[in-house]
């Protein structure tokens, strides 16, 4: 019989299905409990990715779901990703999950610590050094490289340089380094990492949630064109998300009646681009209020196709791994994928879709074009791909299997 072995998985952005998207860790953290393994998932109740901040009393509180222990840490809340108070909190959350060294009752033999806030990696540090414990460092988003290439930030502002400090010792003083960008290890080589100390875990979907099969409620459904080519899009509707483009293509195709392009979910750039349809004057345009998370597969299974895109970003050479693509993928729909993440090409590897050049509004609707006219045959031939890609490549019961070898090694 296996060992049962502790974790301690230290995200500040993580959350439950119940208080965001649940996402990798929620994910990740039912599959390793389903292996016989004690689990603890460390969070801030205060993130502006929460769709319900938690409000408790406690400085602490442990909450038991899905065969592990979820822990909130309480925090100040914060309004935006751009509050000042975001950034406090990073030092905050580092000093305040000191306080698990006496109140959680299963001592870690790993801890892995989540980016993408480099400064709580010095107070998980803190911790795996108290308890002799391994010590994993993931990097999700690359830290101060998007400051400085997105952002505008000079190399040498002080606090890039302190973050640039972190990412270094990071690097070096971990057992391991995980990263869910494939091609990530590329840069950390270059900042000190030795190659053999990376493993790659893409994101992936939940079988258990999808075998749920949730319909879509009375008030949805209604709401979806009937007998037409649907190019359906679900997550949240930001401004790297090129939304706006998929609009453009809209009008592009706007003569062909049989066309439709719905766009499931909420987000800062969702008023801008319903602004953007009436100003068109499109009525091929259809905007549905986000659903539950259990709901999606329903969703995606009356699309005919599912588009994805991001903007044109350097940063993303390093490979993407957007948790909406290995929905799509299970969906058994073709995907345009209208991303440029370099190597990284799992749409087009897969011959799941057709790969897209990124914020291209007459490359877009040429590629859906070329699906409308396809054979129906065809079109279910790139989604049989699609889900073969995701059973083989990004569930989660196989992805927790991996993270096991790195966290237990």
């Amino acid at each position: 019989m296996k060992d049962t072995k502790v974790v301690w998985i230290i995200y500040q952005y993580a959350s439950t299905p119940k208080t965001g998207i649940g996402g990798r860790y929620f994910y990740l953290a039912e599959e390793l409990a389903k292996q016989g393994h004690k689990v603890y998932v460390i969070a801030s109740t205060a993130n502006h990715l929460l769709r319900e901040q938690p409000d408790f009393k406690e400085d602490v509180t442990f909450e038991q779901i899905s065969g592990f222990t979820f822990v909130w840490i309480k925090m100040p809340k914060y309004v935006d990703a751009h509050s000042k108070q975001r950034a406090l909190n990073w030092f905050l959350f580092a000093k305040r999950i000191q306080k698990l060294k006496k109140l959680i009752e299963h001592k870690p033999d790993t801890i892995l610590f989540s980016s993408p806030s480099l400064i709580p990696f010095l107070g998980a540090q803190r911790l795996a050094n108290h308890f002799s414990a391994r010590l994993v460092f993931e990097i999700r988003d690359i830290w101060p490289l998007t400051f400085t290439e997105i952002g505008g930030f000079s190399p040498n502002h002080p606090f890039i340089r302190f973050m640039q400090w972190i990412e270094i010792k990071a690097y070096r003083d971990s057992d391991h380094v995980l990263s869910n960008l494939k091609n990530s290890v590329e840069h950390m080589v270059k900042h000190g990492l030795q190659r053999d100390k990376f493993t790659w875990i893409a994101n992936g979907f939940s079988l258990n949630e999808v075998n749920k099969k949730v319909p879509l409620n009375e008030v949805v459904q209604p709401q979806l064109p009937k007998n037409k080519f649907i190019i359906g899009y679900t997550g949240t509707l930001g401004f790297a998300n090129t939304l706006d483009i998929l609009i453009e293509a809209a009008e592009i195709l706007k003569n062909e009646s049989d066309i439709a392009f719905v766009l499931v979910g909420h987000g800062r750039e969702k008023e801008k681009l319903q602004d953007l349809v009436k100003e068109k004057n499109l009525n091929n345009v259809i905007f549905i209020d986000p659903i539950l998370k259990v709901q999606v597969q329903a969703m995606l299974n009356s699309f005919d196709a599912c588009f994805i895109g991001l903007i044109s970003d350097p940063l993303f050479k390093f490979g993407v791994s957007p948790n909406k693509l290995f929905d799509y993928f299970y969906s058994a729909k073709p995907i345009l994928y209208a991303i440029d993440s370099g190597d990284y090409k799992p749409v087009e590897d897969a011959k799941a879709g057709l790969q897209i050049e990124p914020e291209n509004p007459q490359a877009l609707s040429d590629g859906i074009l070329k699906l409308y006219r396809m054979t129906e045959s065809e079109r279910n031939q790139m989604g049989m791909n699609g889900r073969k890609a995701a059973l083989e490549h990004y569930e989660y019961g196989m992805l927790a299997k991996k993270l096991e070898t790195v966290l237990f090694a």
